[in-house]
């Protein structure tokens, strides 16, 4: 490893980039980025623009090996360049198990059953080591920041992954930023006492390295509004963010998200709320679902789409190729200003077989599959935009590719804005300025 001081004609996202940057046509300015010790100094466009051919055709394609200089200054020749990545949902407690499950019904409910089965024979080691591999996973590929829901199924005890969850992010704080949150189902919540007590025992885990959240499992098999909004008054009382499950379904009578953005509003809700899934939204009639989006907008929620376990268990049956994605309207929420995030979810459990912690390969099957047009200039943001995730109970801080910022980035040593998300596995990964 070595210390870099500045990296030049790098090709950043549009989305990065101030209204004034220099274009000439069609074709954008390449940047220069300055690093003052571990954090970003200067931004400032580079003498050059890309170019609107491949970039093989002006500027070959850097191989990796050509990165690993000791020279202070690297020259990108065009390279593209993200901020270090964030995996906005994932299942780190649950990872790696469906190899010693088998093989796992269709469909989310039957996922549930046999991860119910499976996790009466979890221990502490078995639960940090699997992972600890997936936080290397995700350490390998640029992640600087991963958001795991952990399994909470009593409402007494604390799950054993909890806690190991917890150890892992304070062991992994100065390489990967790992938050957790608590998925409870819903019914736990219909006793307010209860649900109280519950948003105690998850805002006693905050740590000075990180904040807890509390989550539910919201759908119509369990579906109780007032459970809900006991919910967001416990985490209201104890000053929690929540992540949720919604409506991670095709039922077209799903009320879940609707239902928060109301209650948001309603109780002036202070925290950040995260709603991940949101597949029935899909189903619903364009006025109904345009008409919560709206809501939504104003309530100020995050959505986050799940492209790979999306279409893993989504209209899932037996001997029969599916015919819905099970992607939420992502389009039209971020026409309406509303953050849109892309995680990997399951990883090689009862719910989905792939999966690597590679933010890139949620992108590369969720590209095609929402049919995203400019995909680096505009949606690889979905990846990248830790502001969508901070809580709103922390002072605000310089976000990614900007002054002040982390001197973390992902540099793409094949890729082109055009193809984007293809070519993306070659890659360098810098670290606080450090060439890893």
């Amino acid at each position: 490893m070595h210390t870099l001081q500045k990296v030049t004609h790098s090709r950043l996202p549009l989305w990065a980039l101030p209204k004034d940057w220099p274009r000439q046509g069609s074709h954008i300015a390449l940047a220069d980025i300055e690093f003052k010790g571990a954090k970003i100094d200067r931004i400032t466009p580079s003498a050059l623009f890309e170019n609107s051919s491949p970039r093989s055709a002006s500027a070959p394609a850097l191989a990796p090996s050509l990165m690993q200089t000791h020279d202070t200054v690297l020259d990108l020749k065009g390279a593209l360049v993200l901020p270090g990545l964030m995996d906005a949902h994932t299942h780190i407690d649950k990872t790696l198990t469906l190899q010693r499950i088998g093989e796992v019904k269709p469909g989310l409910l039957n996922a549930i059953q046999a991860m119910m089965l499976d996790r009466a024979q979890w221990s502490p080691s078995d639960i940090r080591s699997r992972a600890t591999q997936a936080l290397q996973w995700a350490h390998a590929a640029g992640v600087c920041h991963l958001r795991t829901h952990c399994d909470w199924w009593e409402p007494t005890t604390t799950p054993l992954a909890w806690e190991v969850l917890k150890d892992l992010a304070t062991e992994w704080h100065s390489r990967i930023q790992v938050s957790r949150s608590a998925l409870i189902p819903l019914t736990l919540f219909k006793d307010l006492n209860t649900a109280l007590e519950l948003a105690k025992v998850v805002s006693q885990s905050n740590a000075p390295s990180h904040r807890a959240c509390l989550g539910g499992f919201i759908h119509t098999s369990n579906w109780d509004p007032q459970a809900l909004k006991h919910l967001f008054e416990a985490a209201q009382r104890f000053e929690l963010d929540v992540d949720l499950h919604v409506d991670e379904e095709l039922q077209p009578s799903a009320q879940g998200l609707q239902s928060i953005a109301t209650l948001v509003t309603e109780m002036r809700f202070l925290g950040r709320v995260v709603c991940g899934h949101t597949c029935a939204l899909a189903q619903k009639s364009d006025k109904e679902a345009l008409g919560i989006l709206d809501q939504v907008a104003q309530s100020g929620l995050t959505l986050v789409t799940l492209p790979v376990t999306n279409l893993w268990l989504q209209d899932a049956t037996p001997h029969r190729t599916p015919r819905l994605r099970g992607m939420t309207l992502i389009k039209e929420a971020r026409a309406r200003g509303i953050p849109v995030l892309m995680g990997s979810d399951n990883v090689q459990d009862p719910f989905c077989a792939m999966g690597s912690y590679d933010p890139l390969e949620a992108m590369i099957i969720g590209t095609p599959m929402g049919q995203l047009g400019q995909a680096f200039d505009h949606w690889s943001q979905s990846i990248c935009q830790t502001a969508w995730l901070q809580s709103k109970y922390e002072s605000d801080s310089a976000h990614a590719l900007q002054p002040g910022a982390q001197a973390n980035l992902v540099i793409f040593t094949q890729a082109n804005a055009t193809g984007f998300p293809s070519q993306t596995l070659p890659r360098v990964i810098v670290r606080d300025a450090l060439v890893l």
